[in-house]
């Protein structure tokens, strides 16, 4: 225990110190998800010298599909305080372990102006594992079990949720249930697929377009074949886990902002549903000039010189469906973007 102790103290010291970037990966985290690449598989496993990065892989929606080419696209906002993981735990094989402790020991200790203290670090986790409180990486029980180790978000290395996962590499019998709250689990790739998927510009249809007048009924809608639901599929297959999850975002509704207080919309809520046919509002149609927009607003004074940033928000319903036929929902997201709107006063002419 108190070799444990030790060893944790200057793990935690080199990483506190800013001087090895290898060993506080050792202690609390082995690598993180890589860039989504579109409906191309996105993969995150793999070995880079001597680091193991996340085994999980993604597939659908992702970054390059929707609003991956300049179109304004982008990510899930969930509603309210949930936010997807910042790190969980995920089996490796007792070979994958090992070599990576082992590549991990080569290049701490052949680093030119290593600092002794991280060296005596590396090599006592290495020990533990290889000839202390484990015998040979577990290597003769290879069949057995698999070592689980803790992996973080890159893009939420920073945040406190990221250091949730501090727990030295375990191993864990196959059967035996995972003593950690993050295991990974079909629900928690549902969650992870959650901050992969990628949605289409927010954009609405405005008739008229871009330019309109004080007190004109301005009709807002987006395009059924735009507006349709979208999936995200994050999978993983280590040591003697393989299990997925298929993550699916259904827009709901679209909210209207018009971006001054001086302005109505239609309907007064400025929540405009969806319609049976998966469109959202009305194209304006010639012989309607009179008629109430289902979906839309007026704008009550001119926007002088310059324009109203109106701001368009889809909300989208998330369900999720996994391995064993474990499923449900997830929080509610929504994105959207901000357009330029021009309002215009009406000229009268006097002849």
């Amino acid at each position: 225990m108190r070799e444990v102790r030790a060893r944790r103290r200057w793990l935690v010291t080199g990483a506190a110190a800013g001087m090895l970037a290898l060993v506080p990966g050792t202690a609390y985290a082995w690598g993180t998800p890589g860039a989504s690449n579109g409906q191309k598989t996105e993969t995150s496993g793999g070995r880079d010298g001597s680091s193991l990065v996340s085994r999980v892989v993604y597939r659908g929606s992702t970054a390059g599909t929707q609003g991956g080419d300049g179109d304004g696209g982008g990510s899930l906002k969930p509603v309210g305080n949930w936010t997807p993981p910042a790190c969980w735990y995920e089996p490796r094989s007792a070979e994958e372990f090992r070599t990576y402790v082992e590549n991990m020991y080569d290049e701490n200790v052949s680093t030119p102006g290593q600092h002794s203290y991280a060296k005596s670090a590396v090599g006592m986790f290495r020990k533990d594992y290889k000839d202390g409180t484990y015998k040979n990486y577990n290597l003769d029980k290879k069949d057995e079990g698999s070592w689980w180790v803790a992996v973080r978000d890159e893009d939420r290395m920073m945040e406190p949720e990221a250091q949730a996962c501090n727990r030295l590499p375990f191993w864990v019998p196959n059967g035996d249930p995972v003593p950690v709250a993050e295991a990974i689990t079909p629900e928690v790739l549902a969650e992870l697929a959650y901050s992969r998927i990628e949605l289409p510009a927010t954009e609405v249809t405005l008739a008229p377009e871009q330019t309109t007048k004080v007190n004109l009924p301005t009709w807002a809608w987006l395009d059924k074949a735009r507006f349709k639901e979208v999936s995200v599929t994050a999978a993983i297959d280590a040591g003697a886990l393989a299990i997925q999850a298929t993550t699916t975002a259904k827009p709901v509704s679209l909210k209207l902002e018009p971006g001054t207080p001086d302005a109505e919309t239609y309907p007064a809520s400025g929540e405009c549903t969806i319609n049976a046919d998966g469109s959202i509002g009305e194209p304006y149609a010639k012989g309607k000039a009179d008629d109430t927009p289902p979906c839309g607003l007026k704008y009550l004074r001119s926007s002088g010189d310059g324009t109203f940033a109106l701001q368009a928000t889809v909300t989208w319903d998330i369900t999720w469906e996994g391995t064993g036929g474990a499923g449900g929902d997830l929080p509610d997201g929504t994105f959207g973007n901000d357009q330029a709107v021009t309002v215009q006063e009406i000229q009268a002419v006097n002849r």
